[in-house]
């Protein structure tokens, strides 16, 4: 017994030699020497090598860091089931040696996936294996704030000026925590001229926001820009959702008065599911609970779009709420998505886009997963040519505790404050 407890307290303090040796060569390194440093620390582990992939900005593919290596396809591999489930995968190598997949993530943030090769994956190098990954998974995403080449190694084509602006502007891809998670996608990846999208998380709620501006141009990215800009601004000095909307609506007739945009901003309260939104002249979000779509359960009166108030609006910005029951989604989409066309002219539309949603649910897919596989369905069904900007923002929410409540609108004060669905106050 002396000795398993030796044994133990030696392997702890190598793990800790070893992650701190890691953390100081990983905070230093230059990104593409990110591979060479997590190979030296792979060798003293008892690991044969390490590859490092990321995926692309499409979802399609998984590209090595290391050169000479083959790009993976994400949908037809052991590689891309890791990063489509998060989950560990192994597989023999024809040498008799293993190769074990991790994924590489960021909080909720699917950012690749690591490949180990060992000849032995016994749970001494399997942990080391997954101290690796974290370490590796930090790295890459304070590294990549600031360096061109992650950019270089996730893009397979080009970028429009107006998708750079944008892009540079966008939160990542997905957040959360145990209460909630908010992922969005934005095709075409490298030619968006409009659409954006915005999440942020406090310790109560989680905001988040899509935005489709006029046009499909580098005004049109302007536009969402100063959205974009307006919409932190006021969220981050404390305003409510119609007050919110009123920042933006002011910014866009100083700054861009020809300019207006559509868009939802919402707010998810994470203890009691209390969702509140506004919309202005988009598409109602979609409620999906269980395995279906609860119909027109977000439909409330239209507002203008953003930078239209004063010619169009009678009254106030106005917010509603709706209370949520755990394992909920709600869905914010671009008419880019519906009204996209396939073989033959016919309109991709609402029905077959809420279908590939709840086959989405009924499979148990993870919410960024089920996102990246119905833009490629829109994507595939018109060879990858889009016509308009097609944009997805899904919000699921976790409550620690099971609850039910009525769909009810809240209505909205004259003074444009958000106040709490009847009966549940």
């Amino acid at each position: 017994m002396a000795s398993e407890s030796s044994g133990a307290a030696e392997r702890e303090d190598l793990d800790e030699r070893l992650l701190e040796k890691l953390l100081a060569e990983a905070h230093t390194a230059a990104p593409m020497d990110l591979p060479g440093v997590v190979n030296r620390c792979a060798t003293a582990i008892g690991l044969e090598s390490v590859v490092i992939y990321l995926v692309d900005i499409q979802q399609r593919h998984l590209v090595p860091l290391t050169h000479g290596l083959p790009v993976i396809d994400l949908d037809a591999s052991v590689a891309g089931w890791t990063y489509r489930t998060l989950d560990l995968r192994v597989e023999e190598c024809g040498d008799g040696a293993l190769t074990a997949w991790l994924p590489l993530v960021d909080g909720v943030e699917r950012l690749g996936i690591l490949g180990v090769r060992t000849v032995v994956l016994d749970p001494v190098r399997l942990r080391r294996s997954r101290m690796l990954a974290s370490v590796l998974a930090m790295a890459i995403t304070s590294k990549r704030a600031y360096s061109d080449s992650f950019a270089r190694h996730s893009r397979t084509e080009p970028m429009d000026l107006p998708a750079e602006m944008l892009r540079a502007l966008l939160p990542p891809r997905t957040i959360g925590s145990e209460h909630a998670v908010s992922t969005a996608v934005l095709e075409p990846a490298y030619h968006i001229g409009g659409d954006a999208f915005d999440h942020s998380l406090t310790q109560s709620t989680l905001h988040a926001a899509i935005f489709d501006a006029m046009g499909h141009n580098l005004a049109s990215g302007l536009t969402t820009s100063v959205a974009l800009a307006g919409c932190r601004n006021a969220r981050r000095a404390g305003a409510e959702l119609p007050e919110l909307v009123d920042t933006i609506d002011q910014a866009l007739g100083r700054w861009l008065p020809d300019q207006y945009c559509t868009g939802i901003v919402t707010q998810l309260d994470l203890t009691e599911g209390i969702f509140r939104w506004c919309n202005c002249g988009h598409p109602p979000p979609l409620l999906i609970r269980g395995q279906q779509v609860v119909d027109a359960a977000l439909e409330r009166t239209p507002q203008p779009p953003m930078g239209l108030p004063a010619q169009f609006a009678t009254e106030p910005r106005a917010a509603y709420e709706v209370v949520l029951e755990p394992g909920d989604r709600v869905l914010l989409y671009t008419d880019g998505v519906t009204e996209s066309r396939i073989e033959g002219g016919t309109e991709f539309g609402l029905r077959r886009f809420t279908d590939s949603i709840i086959r989405g649910a009924a499979a148990g897919e993870l919410a960024p997963e089920a996102l990246r596989r119905i833009i490629h369905s829109v994507l595939d069904l018109q060879k990858n040519v889009l016509r308009d900007d097609a944009s997805l923002l899904l919000i699921e929410w976790r409550s620690p505790r099971p609850r039910s409540a009525p769909l009810a609108p809240a209505p909205a004060t004259s003074s444009a404050r958000v106040i709490r669905t009847q009966g549940d106050t």
